[in-house]
């Protein structure tokens, strides 16, 4: 065989951003079938969130200093989006990245062609990323048929909730490249990280109702910052200086989260 003829038989390979991309619109194409299937994780299970709360639980609270003076369904409204998000995120980068890895190990298959694992790790980034700007929109459309909105703020809301969903994603990508038996790892998180940072994290009260020992904690959460940076833009009730502080813990959690996830991928993926 000669040299161009070895050449022609190696195929074309992708760009990076193309690579990523094509495992992006397969993700699509299985989404449009099976969308009915995460219809309440998409956009219905913080809407209940926002009715229950904001609607039945917030007709019983008066605006006052706690909540910026406003009511408390626009108090609640914009963390809701950024909380839904968030567990969102996390859901999808627990069980069905460990499944790209061992029960469908479509991630296998897909490194046997020449897309790389960090353009697997990138489309499944960008695809979570797509989902939580999708989900955020359902209820931003929804949470607006309440009066939950007191300004266009909400567009960014949309984006910083998925800014914190990937911030809270992506350590949870590295974590299931590391995890061959799943064993109680994913409970865990759920069960002591995901959901009291949920309860805690200043999305239905301020922190500082909290003891000063648990306001530490919830500093270090990204949720927080999301609920923050949320209601500055939603609501003002944060200065543009802290609003920037916030966005920055979460970019700087999502590069780190993201490195990490990139450093795994390879490991497990490249034989």
């Amino acid at each position: 065989m000669t040299t161009a003829e070895t050449k022609a038989s190696t195929g074309r390979v992708v760009s990076t951003w193309l690579g990523a991309w094509l495992r992006v619109e397969g993700y699509w194409m299985w989404y449009r079938r099976y969308w009915l299937s995460t219809l309440y994780s998409t956009g219905l299970q913080p809407v209940l969130f926002l009715a229950a709360m904001g609607l039945g639980f917030g007709s019983q609270v008066q605006a006052g200093a706690a909540t910026g003076g406003f009511s408390y369904l626009e108090y609640v409204a914009p963390a809701l989006l950024v909380a839904g998000g968030a567990q969102l995120a996390v859901g999808e980068s627990s069980y069905p990245v460990l499944s790209g890895f061992k029960w469908q190990q479509s991630y296998v298959a897909v490194t046997a062609s020449p897309i790389t694992p960090g353009q697997v790790l990138g489309s499944q980034i960008i695809w979570v990323g797509i989902r939580l700007t999708l989900a955020g929109s359902i209820y931003a459309v929804i949470a607006a048929l309440f009066g939950s909105w007191t300004s266009f703020g909400v567009l960014a809301v949309i984006l910083i909730g998925t800014l914190t969903g990937i911030a809270c994603g992506t350590p949870v990508m590295a974590l299931a490249a590391t995890t061959y038996d799943e064993g109680a790892r994913f409970g865990l998180v759920f069960r002591f990280i995901l959901i009291p940072m949920t309860l805690f994290s200043g999305t239905f009260f301020p922190i500082a109702e909290l003891p000063v020992p648990l306001r530490w904690i919830a500093w270090l959460s990204p949720l927080w910052h999301g609920n923050e940076a949320a209601r500055a833009v939603s609501l003002g009730t944060v200065g543009p200086l802290a609003t920037l502080g916030h966005l920055a813990f979460l970019v700087v959690l999502a590069g780190v989260g993201w490195a990490l996830a990139h450093k795994y991928f390879y490991r497990r993926l490249v034989v």
